[in-house]
């Protein structure tokens, strides 16, 4: 049967998972812009601040000053390490702060000066706003003076990053590849051969609970993909994974080989995450997720379709299966002696009523609380929901933001962690940001609290006082 959670199921739709001058000789910064009243955020009116321009020697010689914040107006692909418009480094400036474009016009205007803040932004200090489109520059870089702060602009950014002098300066996530563009997968189709993309032979699938006549996601499509039903890689009443035979068996219906490049995307903020894992344990060496999933791809205006599309079987998968069982702490015993050997932090990605004990979160889940001593580690508001972790244009929450909120918790960037939710689907979305970005001693435990609970003698915790949930920052609807 599906999985069902308390009260009503949200399908989350990721929409996309972005002079006059006056020169001073001085600083080298060219001034342009006005000054003028903004009301739109505050009942106190604010003062939009002149917008400046700095020069690439400037940009340069200030990486390094603590006066200076550096904005990345970039989509994700870009500021993960996509080598977008042609960049010779692709990657984001170290330390630097992420605010896409795409954002504008998306976050509530009685939020936005908080949402703002809350990415780090510091209004004594020089805000540098970098992009390689000038558009995006100038739309992020209005909104941050009209708040208040002191912005600059650098619109030399693609010189900077195609000159290995500075590649020290410019960090590419180790598995910036993971996360993709509908332009990428496009590509792909089109025939052409997309960066990091090197295989001939790919499938689409739209991941969701169900067969064919239940999955109402696949009612429309990306054009040319399948469906992926999620009861081929579980099972209840763990809702752990399958057998691996039975799984290879699935897989090779759906003509998924270990050397099959495979494009996952769902409706649901975790069911694309949670096959990718999946396949991953299982040894499919090449799985991408397409960032935004169909909403992103419609706004690119892409093809769309309803109709059915049933893949070729495969014969044979390459590997055994697992290749990667390292990747799976499947049941709770084994997840509790190995933190207490090892010294691992459960992490909890679950409501923050989960975590408390007001709700299991589950129908089929009768017992309340957490793991003793778990720590908390954001998802979303109920069991079917992870707005903690997306951004306002519905694409993914830049992972070091859900780091700093980590350390918030306690958990540092050297502990060794697993990550678990109530059944090992939200959980996937933090796993899937480790391996993005390289996060090292990161375990994915499978059987969450169902399994935790289900074991019965396990030591667990209600967590009853722990009082408001800690902000997660990101609160603009």
């Amino acid at each position: 049967k599906r999985r069902k959670v308390v009260g009503y199921h949200i399908q989350f739709n990721m929409i996309n998972f972005k002079k006059a001058g006056i020169i001073f000789l001085a600083s080298g910064f060219i001034l342009s812009g006005c000054t003028t009243k903004d009301n739109s955020n505050s009942s106190t009116p604010v003062e939009k601040k002149e917008i400046k321009a700095i020069s690439l020697e400037d940009f340069t010689k200030n990486l390094s000053n603590s006066e200076y914040q550096f904005i990345d107006t970039r989509d994700d692909e870009a500021y993960n390490g996509f080598k977008v418009d042609n960049v010779k480094n692709g990657g984001h400036l170290k330390n630097s702060i992420q605010y896409s474009a795409s954002f504008i016009g998306k976050v509530n205007k009685n939020k936005e000066a908080k949402f703002i803040s809350d990415k780090g932004l510091d209004k004594n200090k020089k805000i540098v706003v970098y992009d390689t489109n000038k558009d995006n520059i100038d739309k992020v870089s209005d909104k941050f003076a009209s708040l208040g702060y002191e912005v600059y602009k650098f619109e030399d950014y693609k010189t900077f990053a195609d000159n290995d002098a500075n590649k020290a300066n410019i960090i590419a996530y180790p598995e910036y590849q993971n996360l993709v563009s509908p332009k990428w997968v496009k590509d792909v189709q089109d025939g052409k051969k997309p960066e990091t993309y090197t295989n001939n032979n790919y499938a689409i699938f739209e991941v969701s609970w169900g067969e064919l006549d239940k999955a109402k996601a696949y009612k429309e499509h990306i054009k040319g993909a399948y469906h992926f039903n999620t009861d081929w890689i579980e099972e209840g009443p763990v809702w752990n994974l399958r057998s691996a035979d039975e799984i290879k068996k699935n897989l090779l219906k759906q003509g998924i080989t270990s050397d099959k490049t495979i494009i996952l995307y769902s409706s649901d903020a975790s069911a694309a995450f949670r096959v990718n894992w999946a396949l991953k344990w299982a040894g499919v060496k090449d799985v991408r997720v397409l960032n935004g999933g169909l909403q992103a791809w419609k706004d690119a205006g892409y093809e769309i379709e309803s109709n059915v599309n049933t893949p070729q079987e495969a014969k044979d998968f390459g590997v055994n299966v697992p290749a990667h069982p390292e990747y799976d702490i499947a049941r709770a015993k084994e997840m509790s002696e190995k933190a207490q050997k090892e010294g691992i932090k459960l992490v909890s990605i679950r409501s923050w009523d989960e975590y408390t004990g007001k709700t299991s979160g589950y129908d089929y889940i009768d017992k309340k609380g957490e793991p003793k001593g778990a720590v908390y580690g954001f998802s979303g508001t109920d069991a079917a929901n992870m707005d903690d972790y997306y951004d306002p244009d519905g694409t993914l929450r830049n992972p070091q933001e859900i780091y700093n909120l980590w350390k918030g918790q306690g958990i540092s960037e050297t502990d060794k962690i697993a990550v678990y939710c109530g059944t090992g689907w939200r959980n996937s979305i933090p796993w899937f940001m480790t391996q993005l970005t390289g996060r090292a001693n990161t375990y994915f435990y499978d059987g969450g609290w169902n399994d935790w609970q289900l074991e019965g003698s396990l030591p667990a915790d209600e967590n009853k006082d722990k009082g408001a949930k800690p902000d997660a920052k990101n609160d603009f609807k």
